[in-house]
């Protein structure tokens, strides 16, 4: 202390030294208590942490393993590698909890041909998987584990969404390269609503109605939840559009709505119930862009004794519009169809000529779940007709149709589901009950060559010793 300095100073200063201390004694234990208890700090928690911490404890990875086919790339190859060579090839995908007991919703191209499923739980548990039904259509599969008390998402709606709105996605991008199971989240906001995507090779998928976002949506986390700002479940997280293979921004998820349809009918009956009203669209011409403006769609083919034909549509008609909305490109078309059930009917404005028509089509149930079917081993067949072949969009008027296939028939007769067996060796095929009666003449006579359609391309498969 100088001696030359007024106590009325040295007072002052005592007295906030010691105001000081107090403040600091007082602070120090809320804020050690504090750290104890939230490392992050409670006013430190954002909407985006709190929104994502709803969800995450209920998404799960979905590990696959199916069997490919490996064709020979070099000439070398095309001599050390024996012929209808197969080797098994692991996936990775994103899935999330609808149910206490085990229900899980992900993506339909997450689990096609795979010949087992692994279910990672957030707390490192592996679960075998049952897939329970899956749709190509909307691109939606459903699993279930064999277990009870877990976490569940909570379900918002997408309808609610506005352009702008903050959204988050969860999944396991890479996840085959993390040591942990904890989903990474991505943020960004809605960048459209009610995306209609032209159908590529890469995705087989009918994606109408998207919801468009920027958050990094990168392999492995299709399948996933995209969640809004409240930490509910809006959409499934379903791909990409990008040239370079990685994220640019142009991310899209399947509304909720649609998801949880899908899966309560799969969940139900193992398949999707939708209308029929048999009739065909002619193929749209996509190298110009001009599909996206066309006034109308035209139709090319109306299955013979079908609902349209019952209601008097005629190849050649331009649809302009169903149930009031204007039809200005085959994706308007495919999702008025989209979510048809059996019994709905459908109200057309079509073009004839110069005039214009109203027409009333009553919905049915699609021809290949009433066509009788025939068993061989695990594949279920129908044989084609006229209005299956409206159906599936085949190129082929003939054959027997492969409704569904098991492991064993996929790989030793090398067909799928979806594809029409053409002939086999010099025997064609012109209804499902052939495909048995060949197969049962050549069974210990050595191998076959199985010709099918796929895609509207003709293909093969070689059988080696039909058993």
């Amino acid at each position: 202390m100088q001696t030359g300095e007024p106590l009325a100073i040295r007072r002052r200063m005592t007295r906030a030294a010691r105001v000081l201390a107090v403040l600091l004694a007082l602070a120090a234990p809320a804020h050690a208590q504090q750290r104890t208890a939230d490392p992050i700090g409670g006013e430190r928690r954002t909407v985006i942490g709190t929104a994502a911490a709803r969800v995450a404890p209920a998404v799960v990875s979905v590990n696959v393993v199916r069997r490919e086919r490996t064709l020979p790339r070099t000439l070398f190859e095309q001599f050390t590698l024996p012929r209808g060579f197969e080797q098994l090839v692991e996936g990775l995908g994103t899935g999330f909890l609808v149910s206490s007991d085990g229900l899980i919703v992900t993506n339909q191209h997450v689990t096609s041909g795979a010949e087992q499923i692994v279910v990672t739980l957030r707390d490192g548990r592996d679960f075998t998987a049952r897939l329970l039904g899956e749709d190509d259509r909307t691109d939606i599969a459903v699993l279930k584990i064999d277990t009870t008390g877990l976490p569940v998402v909570p379900v918002g709606r997408a309808a609610s969404l506005q352009i702008g709105d903050w959204v988050v996605a969860i999944g396991n991008p890479y996840g085959y390269l993390l040591g942990n199971t904890e989903p990474s989240i991505t943020a960004g906001v809605v960048s459209a609503l009610g995306r209609d995507i032209l159908p590529s090779g890469d995705h087989s998928g009918l994606y109408v109605d998207m919801i468009q976002t920027d958050a990094a949506i990168n392999p492995g986390n299709s399948g996933g939840p995209l969640i809004n700002a409240s930490g509910e479940v809006v959409g499934v997280n379903a791909f990409i559009l990008t040239q370079s293979g990685g994220n640019v921004g142009l991310g899209f998820a399947i509304p909720i709505e649609r998801a949880m349809r899908v899966a309560l009918d799969l969940r139900r009956m193992g398949r999707v119930r939708r209308g029929w009203i048999g009739v065909e669209i002619a193929e749209p011409q996509r190298q110009t862009g001009s599909w996206r403006r066309q006034p109308g769609v035209p139709v090319r083919r109306v299955a013979q004794g079908g609902p349209g034909d019952a209601a008097a549509l005629k190849a050649g008609d331009i649809i302009d519009r169903v149930d009031g909305q204007p039809i200005r490109n085959f994706l308007n078309w495919e999702k008025a169809l989209l979510d048809l059930n059996v019994g709905d009917t459908l109200r057309l404005t079509v073009r004839r000529g110069d005039g214009a028509q109203d027409l009333a089509i009553v919905a049915t149930e699609l021809p290949t779940l009433t066509a009788e079917r025939v068993i061989v081993r695990d594949l279920a067949l129908v044989t084609v007709t006229p209005a299956i072949q409206a159906e599936r969009h085949l190129a082929s008027a003939r054959g027997a149709l492969v409704v569904s296939a098991g492991p064993e028939a996929q790989r030793t007769l090398g067909v799928a589901p979806g594809d029409v067996i053409l002939q086999v060796n010099n025997f064609p095929i012109n209804s499902a009950e052939q495909v048995n009666q060949v197969l049962s003449y050549l069974r210990g006579r050595g191998g076959a060559r199985i010709f099918f359609e796929r895609g509207g391309q003709i293909g093969y498969a070689d059988v080696w010793a039909v058993r």
